[in-house]
């Protein structure tokens, strides 16, 4: 089985690198990236394109920024779909069921596979993420279990994987997004060692949650803004929806505000 994993970010360079470390075939592509990119794919064979990826790999693990999983299958179509289902494509973005049922409707004929990941990228010799994986064609990537990669079908079509994946990322990123408007309302308001205090004493399960979940989101927070959208889109017409339209508007707040990051980091910092 030839993988192809589109693209080295943290999480898809991580993943590429487990496939490699327990001798699996996998390539990537370093067109349009940048040093960092380069050091994260060390030691993983490389082709000259995504296209060039698309007409070697038997699968190819779409791992991307929730806004860019449509416009990569669109570009990897005129590949992809002559060949039909001797290749597999596995979408592991963090996209509402909606967005994967037109991920998979842009590669007609082809083997499909939705996938949700759950978890940090792989580090050394950790269980690494879940990769929750639906549709009919699942079943022909089981053999990732074998390359070091915790694969687990669930039941239903196209979708399933990835409304699970919405339902998980909205509690968490959800409550990470809570805890950074609130500290930053309060920072603004002049309550801030207030509010602190009174989430150390009554709810310091909470506090310590926070203080893990929001520095850590500090470097995350561009990517997580069209995953709040897709949330959103995911709940249609359920009241709760536009809360993570707010969520996606804080994340593109933070991601480029130094001042909300210095105020969260020092609302969460650890005494």
């Amino acid at each position: 089985m030839k993988i192809a994993v589109i693209a080295p970010g943290m999480m898809g360079a991580a993943v590429a690198q487990r496939l490699h470390a327990c001798r699996a075939t996998v390539a990537v592509t370093l067109e349009g990236r940048g040093a960092e990119t380069a050091a994260r794919a060390a030691g993983l064979m490389q082709l000259p394109s995504e296209a060039a990826l698309a007409g070697w790999a038997d699968v190819v693990l779409s791992i991307l920024p929730p806004g860019q999983a449509l416009a990569l299958a669109q570009r990897l179509a005129p590949v992809l779909v002559p060949r039909g289902k001797s290749v597999i494509f596995a979408d592991c973005n963090a996209v509402s069921p909606a967005t994967a049922r037109d991920v998979a409707a842009a590669l007609p004929g082809i083997g499909f596979v939705d996938i949700g990941i759950i978890g940090g990228p792989p580090r050394g010799d950790d269980a690494g993420p879940r990769l929750y994986a639906s549709g009919d064609d699942a079943p022909q990537l089981q053999d990732l279990t074998t390359r070091g990669i915790d694969y687990r079908i669930i039941p239903g079509g196209i979708g399933a994987a990835s409304a699970l994946k919405m339902g998980y990322a909205g509690i968490t990123k959800g409550i990470t997004a809570l805890g950074s408007a609130m500290a930053l309302g309060a920072t603004e308001a002049g309550a801030a060692d207030a509010l602190r205090a009174e989430l150390a004493a009554s709810q310091p399960e909470v506090l310590r949650y926070l203080q893990r979940s929001v520095p850590d989101m500090f470097g995350k927070a561009y990517r997580w803004v069209a995953e709040m959208e897709e949330i959103s889109a995911f709940l249609g017409d359920i009241p709760a929806a536009p809360i993570y339209q707010g969520a996606a508007r804080l994340y593109e707040r933070i991601a480029t505000d130094p001042d909300s990051v210095a105020k969260l980091r020092a609302f969460y910092r650890k005494d």
